[in-house]
């Protein structure tokens, strides 16, 4: 077997066969030629039978390693006159626009990256630090689907940290596929702003392109009511795609809310029950500091490290604690005061959300708790009671619909697991790529289960 035809059957790079190999010392030159005639444009789909001319020197890719070598690949490739790009080199069908690796490279560094950290591809695979980045970025935005936002109608937004110094993500979950479908650097109503932007790009250009001072619109008829002209004003905000929203699941935060209500007024805002049990265990461990602090101004301070200790036996469920941590949960129960009441009021509201009740009963009992805790002379809990009752439509509607931020912090969590194994990115497009390689709608391959050779026929 000629070695031409041998590499030809190794690489499997697909409209293009080899010329000639060269043998270097620490490196395999592969020279190739692309099969077709016709010349397509790397930046769109228009193709031409006209050469403009072709280049001087040839075009360089990195290919997969061959054993303990370099493998490149070589190319003289011919230039056209694109009508849209203008003078163009051709595109070929084994790489990206503009790259200087194949695809089957940039698919293994990708898969690889989703797997291990950057220091480890870096080391495997021989190249720099940032490259693994880029590398990262050009695969996601080739491998998205522009139709991913389609069909959304139970959807949850939420904010996860990438880096120090308040650094955050804000991340879209589709409910029904369980998969991030969106994401944007920065957080709060700005964040959900530009998802309602992009979900329909359409009306975000309408409202941005200016009117011509030439052109009058002819006024609309005057409503009859101010009612009617506040809902005729929120049907021209909404989208097509953003009217099909159902139900979007949120913490209680103002920010993604107040764009929610604005873009999807229709959708029922769902309040997790998770952010409500967290936002008590705050309350809690605010009235455990100020105890604890008393304790240290009258002069206790045997008895404020004791109470400083029984941190985590307030804030763990009383079936998860140790035998030391239980000895210290009867020590608290017979001490009684003020962290011990608040502490029965965060169990009360854990006990509401434990499941197992209708959404009447679960009315009812937060109606009473909100009650015990205005009651309670304990001005975290009165703040946290006065947050309940303004929260309350949308926690009832989490429990009636059966939506919640559950699988949203899972993927959060599995976020902030690959970025932190992923530890160096100094751009929030290159996290965010990683993300929705490893969260979002896309299934990668390495580069042997792509090219699966056919079996012969008997």
């Amino acid at each position: 077997m000629r070695v031409t035809t041998a590499f030809s059957r190794l690489l499997r790079l697909t409209g293009v066969w080899v010329k000639k190999v060269r043998f270097e010392h620490d490196r395999v030159v592969v020279f190739v030629a692309l099969r077709r005639t016709r010349l397509v444009c790397p930046l769109c789909e228009y193709s031409t039978s006209a050469r403009r001319d072709t280049r001087s020197v040839d075009t360089v890719w990195r290919h997969l390693d061959l054993g303990t070598w370099r493998l490149e690949i070589h190319a003289r490739r011919r230039r056209l006159r694109c009508p849209e790009h203008g003078v163009r080199a051709e595109g070929v069908p084994f790489a990206r626009p503009g790259c200087e690796f194949t695809r089957d490279f940039e698919c293994l560094v990708a898969w690889l990256a989703t797997r291990t950290d950057k220091s480890t591809v870096k080391r495997l695979v021989r190249i720099d630090w940032d490259t693994v980045g880029r590398i990262i970025q050009r695969v996601c935005a080739d491998e998205l689907d522009g139709d991913r936002l389609d069909g959304l109608f139970d959807i949850g937004i939420d904010e996860v940290s990438w880096r120090k110094q308040h650094r955050y993500l804000t991340l879209v979950v589709d409910h029904h596929r369980r998969r991030v479908v969106w994401g944007t650097e920065g957080a709060g109503a700005a964040g959900a702003d530009r998802f309602f932007a992009a979900l329909d790009r359409d009306l975000a250009s309408a409202r941005s392109q200016p009117q011509s001072p030439d052109i009058q619109p002819r006024p609309p008829a005057p409503p009859d009511s101010p009612r009617e002209r506040e809902r005729e004003d929120a049907v021209a905000l909404i989208g097509e795609r953003a009217a099909q929203l159902r139900a979007i699941s949120l913490d209680m935060g103002p920010g993604y809310a107040k764009s929610a209500r604005e873009r999807a007024p229709q959708a029922i805002i769902c309040i997790d029950p998770y952010h409500v049990v967290q936002l008590a265990n705050k309350a809690l461990d605010e009235v455990r500091r100020d105890y604890w602090n008393q304790l240290r101004q009258i002069g206790d301070q045997d008895a404020a490290k004791r109470f400083k200790d029984a941190r985590w036996v307030l804030l763990k469920r009383p079936e998860n604690l140790t035998d030391k941590q239980a000895a210290t949960y009867h020590e608290l129960e017979q001490a009684g005061g003020d962290a011990w009441r608040a502490y029965t009021l965060k169990e009360a509201l854990r006990a509401i959300f434990a499941g197992g009740l209708s959404v009447n009963d679960v009315s009812v009992l937060i109606d009473r708790f909100t009650s015990r805790a205005a009651r309670s002379r304990l001005a975290p809990f009165v703040r946290f009671g006065q947050t309940i009752r303004k929260h309350r439509d949308g926690i009832l509607a989490a429990i009636r619909l059966g939506i919640n931020q559950g699988r949203t912090e899972a993927l959060n969590n599995k976020v902030r697991l690959i970025t932190r194994r992923a530890y160096g990115f100094h751009s929030a497009d290159a996290a965010l790529a990683l993300v929705m390689l490893t969260c979002g709608p896309i299934t990668l391959q390495p580069p042997h289960e792509l090219h699966t050779p056919r079996r012969r026929q008997p």
